[in-house]
């Protein structure tokens, strides 16, 4: 998955309780209050520019984003794909099978990202393109974790969300890059990896949940 500021992710460490994002994420209500790119308030400012302003920061996000793509996309071709996010985090939850049932469950792409938590490759993921009314559900246990609604064009190539659903997904620090602190994005039901959240997306949450499309299935709305 994309990359997430590492100024932001360089304060974390592994935790003995389950990371939430108001942990993880530990500078954002500073960088609300002491605006990141030295521009006074927008209240202060006046409506055309804060306009501009507003424009060139979701342009830059978006930017932003397809580069740390295109970075994390390079790192999975050379095969330097993250193994576990945190080893001391058993991948283990309240749906759990044997290696070898999970191999015989799930397709070989799926395995690998849910199990292993590989990266599979950008756009090539039906999901990506998935504009129907319905939910994402996981593609180990079934769970339901994100609503169509919060489905976003990210231009990363991966499926993207700006929500969760409500105890849907756990978090995890993922130092698996060293270079690249990350927020790990697991099924809280079968702990399987799904992707990792960054702080870039669109408003309301401004959050950005990249996530696998091997590891999710669709459920269309019924009629």
């Amino acid at each position: 998955m994309s990359a997430c500021h590492t100024s932001r992710c360089a304060s974390l460490r592994p935790a003995r309780q389950a990371p939430t994002l108001s942990r993880c994420f530990t500078i954002t209500a500073q960088a609300a209050q002491v605006p990141a790119t030295g521009r006074p308030a927008a209240s202060h400012r006046p409506p055309a520019a804060a306009a501009a302003d507003q424009a060139a920061d979701g342009a830059s996000a978006a930017s932003r984003r397809a580069a740390l793509a295109a970075v994390v996309a390079g790192i999975a071709a050379v095969g330097a794909q993250p193994a576990v996010a945190d080893e001391n985090a058993p991948r283990q939850g309240e749906v759990r099978h044997s290696d070898a049932e999970w191999r015989r469950l799930l397709a070989p792409e799926a395995y690998a990202v849910l199990r292993q938590a590989q990266t599979e490759r950008r756009f090539t993921s039906p999901l990506v393109n998935e504009k129907r009314a319905g939910t994402f559900v996981c593609g180990g246990c079934g769970q339901p974790l994100f609503a169509s609604s919060s489905k976003f064009e990210s231009g990363t190539g991966w499926p993207s969300f700006y929500e969760a659903l409500p105890n849907s997904v756990a978090l995890e620090p993922d130092y698996s890059i060293a270079f690249m602190p990350r927020i790990e994005v697991r099924c809280s039901r079968c702990l399987g990896h799904l992707g990792h959240v960054f702080e870039d997306g669109p408003p309301p949450t401004n959050l950005r949940y990249c996530m696998n499309g091997a590891a999710l299935a669709f459920q269309p709305q019924q009629a």
